[in-house]
């Protein structure tokens, strides 16, 4: 997709084309998740909510799609050498389950503090672990010491076009499932994500509202999107440890152009809104996958002006499998 910047054109990392060819790809090993809704949070949101449930797909998150795009994307001599990719969270396992697919190697680097069942899904999946120290100067040089004995194929876990173009397979679907949409509201992170829902999309429907949510405690793209170019923070702190990335110079573009804000919210809201979808949706997602519904359902959201017009929205529910000791016990006690 090109996107006119005044002066220039602005071609990005990927485009409908390449989201519509992935998903043809990818149609036979991925689950076209379902879209739920709930008159009881319609009443709580005064709004009508459509919630793609990412967290049914294979591996428990979206990023399956992706990776799925990755691997199959491969030739046949990059294939046999396998792939590669630091990640301590729901790429990893994704990455392994599509490599184990296809039956190649899957290298993952893992960080030490990586949450243990995190590190379970990616041994389960066939995934080869290799540690780290838990900075992403180890990540990312343990990673290239892999790629330099190995040869196996880098797969980011969201810089990387095949990954935007699978993660925007999430955007046809919805689109086809809910025609009534007037906007969808994703989790954001590195952008790959969002910049693959966005790209399709905006395509489809120019006037469809695209906004991400965030963690107040990594509020880095709300910040990016203020200053015009990539703000990275110096730490982040936020129960939602899939939302910690920084944003990548392929997703930045997309997400500059085409994600229309950020919503930020306070670890309060997110376990609010994992309550709720558990509850009531009767469905059980992580923080990162619940902070779509606590970004509507926040006061920001609620009372701004420029969102009255918000009526008909879709939410993704990114992925599920909590297993974070400080949610659970928050979510308990609470």
């Amino acid at each position: 997709m090109e996107a006119n910047t005044g002066t220039s054109r602005q071609i990005y990392a990927a485009d409908i084309s390449s989201i519509k060819e992935a998903h043809e790809r990818i149609k036979p090993y991925i689950h076209r998740t379902p879209v739920l809704t709930s008159e009881s949070l319609n009443s709580i949101s005064g709004r009508n909510l459509f919630f793609k449930c990412e967290c049914f797909q294979k591996g428990g998150a979206f990023k399956f799609r992706g990776a799925c795009n990755a691997v199959l994307s491969l030739d046949a001599e990059q294939a046999d050498k396998g792939v590669v990719t630091h990640s301590s969270g729901n790429h990893a396992a994704a990455l392994s389950l599509a490599a184990n697919l296809r039956g190649i190697p899957a290298y993952i680097v893992v960080p030490e503090n990586a949450p243990k069942c995190k590190v379970e899904n990616v041994i389960r999946y066939g995934g080869k672990v290799i540690w780290s120290e838990p900075t992403m100067h180890s990540r990312e040089k343990v990673a290239l010491e892999v790629l330099r004995e190995t040869g196996a194929v880098l797969v980011h876990p969201y810089n990387d076009g095949r990954i935007m173009s699978g993660q925007g397979t999430i955007s046809l679907e919805l689109l086809e499932q809910t025609e009534e949409i007037d906007t969808i509201v994703v989790p954001i992170s590195g952008g790959g994500l969002i910049s693959g829902v966005a790209l399709p999309a905006k395509s489809i429907k120019p006037s469809i509202q695209i906004l991400a949510a965030e963690p107040k405690g990594a509020d880095d793209a709300a910040q990016s999107k203020i200053a015009g170019r990539i703000i990275t923070l110096p730490g982040t702190n936020t129960i939602a440890d899939g939302l910690r990335a920084s944003l990548g110079d392929l997703t930045w573009p997309v997400v500059r152009d085409l994600v229309d804000d950020v919503i930020t919210v306070e670890d309060s809201e997110i376990i609010e809104a994992m309550r709720l979808c558990y509850e009531i949706l009767k469905v059980a997602v992580e923080p990162s996958g619940a902070i779509g519904l606590a970004a509507v359902l926040s006061k920001s959201f609620q009372s701004s002006p420029s969102w009255q017009d918000c009526k008909n929205i879709g939410i993704v529910l990114s992925g599920g499998k909590p297993c974070h000791g400080r949610t659970k016990r928050m979510f308990i006690g609470n």
